[in-house]
């Protein structure tokens, strides 16, 4: 069975969550939960280095967190996208949308 582990993190203007395996239909309803609540209070950075998989519900969270973020002023960054992670978001049109990082030094 796919898994998908997240590691929540604080920082001085943000919070991280390091994700990794397979973001899907079946793994991203936790992940899901912490960013529609974590949004609306504060910075959000997704590190998707290690993510294996990604299916269009995953991209979908991560533009739904975008736009939420729009909303209540606040950031949302993805970090170190995977090749996988990349590539999903490129043939969807959206990874030119999101504010890719490398580092957590590039969050303002």
């Amino acid at each position: 069975m796919e898994q998908l582990s997240i590691t929540e993190k604080q920082g001085a203007n943000y919070v991280i969550y390091e994700i990794a395996g397979a973001m899907n239909t079946y793994t991203v309803t936790e992940l899901a939960e912490k960013l529609d609540e974590m949004i609306k209070k504060s910075n959000v950075v997704v590190d998707m280095e290690r993510v294996e998989t990604i299916d269009s519900v995953g991209v979908g969270l991560l533009m739904a967190t975008f736009n939420d973020g729009e909303d209540n002023n606040h950031h949302f960054y993805i970090m170190n996208p995977s090749a996988p992670a990349r590539i999903a978001l490129e043939e969807t049109g959206f990874y030119d949308v999101f504010e890719i990082i490398h580092a957590v030094t590039e969050v303002q």
